[in-house]
């Protein structure tokens, strides 16, 4: 899979491409990747999609930007199993909020070599997001390349939606956004030495390296982790900003693992979120917090035990 920076290719292959943010790649998402195969092939095109990095509302207002699902990385990890051929980041900056829907759309056509171009039902785009199906529809006549739209994906009635994936994981509904997602949730890092605090604690734990400061879960969960070479991994992790040891601190991502005592800093793990414990709570002291880690882990482990 190619990853191009900006709508610029030195490739005069014609695609078929798909314009949106992506965040969590879930089902919805899926079906119109899907979609966007099917088109390409008969026609002979390579597939693209185009993004946006970073999301055009944590440029526009960063303190009311919702949580993100995936990272860059973890869209592109996760764009490579899906088949597509090629990913145009684009950077969305002051210059780029100002280019109007009908001159992005020409980019596409003249810059890509678009001759199909897919959306979903409900995207806007460009200047004021005055871009609609509609005018892609509209130009695309006059240029002479194909344009469709996807509908929404529905579960159980509900549209999925990022949003409503940010709410399920809030909320702790855990199964339920697996099934949105066709997968478990998880974030992505690479392990960098903490204060060493589990340690002392008698529960070692692996820090994962976080893309964004703002994860949309927290609190004590049941994971699985899949470490670079060495496989899948049973543990326990807590997502949070520890009120026990720090006052004011910044979310951290702390994955105890069982029966491991391996060194892994620099490693990259992904960590499978499966089962939500408990909240995280300030306790009187290392002692009270102690006890308590003890019961998460044993709480865990009867999990996997329960579940196999």
């Amino acid at each position: 899979m190619q990853i191009l920076r900006g709508l610029h290719s030195f490739d005069t292959q014609t695609v078929a491409v798909t314009i949106g943010n992506f965040d969590g790649v879930h089902l919805g998402h899926q079906a119109l990747l899907k979609e966007l195969r099917a088109a390409a092939q008969p026609r002979g095109l390579q597939t693209a999609v185009v993004i946006f990095e970073p999301h055009p509302r944590e440029f526009f207002a960063p303190q009311q930007a919702p949580a993100r699902l995936t990272s860059l990385r973890e869209k592109l990890e996760l764009f490579s199993t899906m088949g597509v051929d090629r990913v145009h980041v684009c950077r969305f900056d002051a210059l780029f909020a100002k280019k109007s829907a009908a001159d992005f759309i020409h980019a596409l056509h003249e810059k890509l070599h678009a001759k199909f171009v897919l959306i979903g039902d409900d995207f806007r785009f460009g200047s004021g997001r005055a871009g609609d199906f509609a005018l892609v529809e509209k130009i695309g006549a006059e240029r002479g390349f194909a344009v469709q739209s996807v509908q929404s994906v529905l579960h159980g009635g509900v549209r999925i939606s990022s949003t409503a994936i940010r709410a399920a994981l809030a909320d702790g509904q855990i199964r339920m956004a697996k099934e949105y997602l066709g997968r478990p949730y998880s974030i992505s890092g690479r392990v960098f030495h903490g204060d060493g605090m589990g340690r002392k604690l008698g529960y070692p734990t692996a820090n994962v390296q976080m893309k964004h400061n703002l994860p949309p879960l927290k609190g004590i969960y049941v994971v699985l982790a899949h470490a670079e070479g060495l496989g899948v991994l049973q543990g326990v992790a807590s997502l949070g900003i520890r009120p026990t040891l720090k006052q004011e601190a910044k979310y951290v991502l702390e994955v105890h693992l069982f029966e491991f005592a391996q060194q892994i800093y620099s490693k990259h793990l992904r960590v499978e979120f499966l089962q939500k414990l408990r909240d995280e709570q300030k306790f009187n002291g290392l002692d009270e917090l102690t006890r308590q880690i003890a019961l998460d882990v044993d709480n865990a482990k009867q999990w996997f035990i329960d579940h196999e």
